[in-house]
């Protein structure tokens, strides 16, 4: 070094194998960040399978926050509804059940087939007819009135007249019920029990309800498992099905949704709940042939209903009197209709009986067989508004202008509706 060089200008180059305690932590500390970050940027791009990137984790968090948001509503719907839920227990003398049995028919003792021995009537052994009441069956229900304590159910749960039924509540408690209404159109019906103190549902608005719609089913599976809930979309809207139970018999079932949340057997009375905690539907059948393939009757049917027996103390339908088939395009390609929409007049078979029922409002209006109903008072008759839905809105007493289709010409005619009794 010469001594007219100005310090300044030296060059001081530290060495790397000695650094000072400040050189040491700053160089740790990139080093761990360059580790972190390279860790982090490897599981997240692991767990995405792929490139990682800010919309793709915004789009997982995304997911994560709809699923977490779904499932605090449905639990905080279930834990709404069910104290509301209640089992109906079936009870029978079943001694009953084996009165009409084959085998009193053809060896009771007015039977004409009794066997004789050294010429005395000889009764063939038999088994012990069973005594004594016991549960043959189950459903649900829910409360719809607490302060009458009025539950409502599906009409098949509580048909048989002979039974007995007990309403077994979410607590565990036991009450008997009687039945106050019988539906006799729809596979509807109110029971009611001396407790008033158990919590009504939210009914809603059967009308909003929407195609692939999340729902959740409450009900007595089974007869055993009481308050089991499943859980589905709604699978379709407005079906028209034919249901039958373990007896035989079988109704038309209008406009009533589908859902694949499982139905089982005593589910039957059961709500269909929406995310709100709000009933939207009463379950009612099942489909044997498919999977999960469960029917539902709309709330706002039942409530017609419900408000009818409050005003009357009944259930009150109102009646035209004609048997009918609903047109569709298809069924109208099918049979060279002019039309592709409203109810034909047709005679039914033996049992039905005729088309237009003598005395009937119907046809005192001059309703004939083959003439097309294609609308009530300016509703055009369609899949989505049956003849009998579109009635259901009026009451006994109404006017109803009817346009018709008889003879490829259209007619108006006016039908004062009247009281359904069997």
């Amino acid at each position: 070094m010469f001594l007219d060089e100005p310090t300044s200008a030296i060059k001081k180059t530290p060495k790397i194998n000695t650094p000072g305690p400040a050189w040491a932590m700053w160089l740790v500390v990139a080093v761990l960040a360059f580790i972190s970050g390279a860790a982090g940027a490897l599981v997240v791009q692991t767990y995405l399978g792929g490139a990682a990137s800010l919309p793709a984790i915004n789009e997982m968090v995304g997911r994560r926050t709809v699923t977490l948001q779904e499932e605090s509503s449905t639990t905080a719907a279930v834990k709404n509804v069910s104290p509301s839920v209640v089992s109906i227990i079936i009870t029978k003398d079943v001694s009953k059940l084996y009165s009409n049995s084959p085998f009193d028919q053809f060896f009771g003792p007015n039977s004409p087939f009794n066997f004789f021995f050294n010429g005395q009537p000889v009764q063939p052994q038999q088994p012990q007819t069973p005594e004594g009441k016991q549960e043959i069956g189950g459903g649900t229900g829910f409360v719809i009135d607490s302060a009458k304590g009025l539950i409502l159910t599906n009409r098949h749960v509580v048909d048989d007249t002979e039974a007995e039924y007990t309403v077994l509540t979410n607590d565990g408690n036991r009450y008997e019920a009687t039945v106050v209404a019988r539906d006799t159109l729809g596979d509807m019906a109110i029971v009611q029990i001396t407790n008033h103190n158990i919590p009504q549902v939210t009914l809603g608005d059967s009308d909003g309800v929407q195609l692939g719609q999340t729902v959740i089913a409450i009900g007595n599976a089974l007869g055993e498992y009481r308050n089991t809930i499943t859980k589905g979309v709604v699978s379709g809207i407005g079906r028209n099905i034919v249901a039958g139970d373990n007896r035989g018999s079988s109704e038309n079932l209008e406009g009533v949704f589908q859902t694949d949340a499982a139905i089982n057997p005593g589910n039957s009375g059961g709500p269909l709940v929406n995310l709100q905690g709000q009933v939207i539907g009463m379950n009612t059948a099942v489909s044997q042939q498919g999977q999960l393939i469960g029917f539902a009757i709309p709330i706002n049917e039942a409530k017609r209903m419900i408000s009818s027996y409050a005003k009357y103390g009944r259930i009150v339908r109102p009646f035209l009197g004609v048997r009918y088939t609903l047109i569709t395009p298809e069924y109208a390609k099918a049979n060279n209709l002019s039309v592709e929409y409203g109810a034909l007049i047709v005679k039914g078979d033996q049992t039905n009986g005729p088309s237009v029922l003598v005395g009937s409002p119907a046809e005192k209006a001059g309703l004939k067989e083959l003439d097309i109903i294609l609308e009530v008072n300016g509703q055009k008759i369609d899949s989505g508004h049956s003849l009998a839905r579109l009635l259901a809105q009026f009451n006994p007493g109404d006017n109803v202008k009817l346009k018709v289709l008889r003879d490829e010409k259209n007619i108006e005619l006016t039908a004062v509706l009247e009281e359904y009794k069997e």
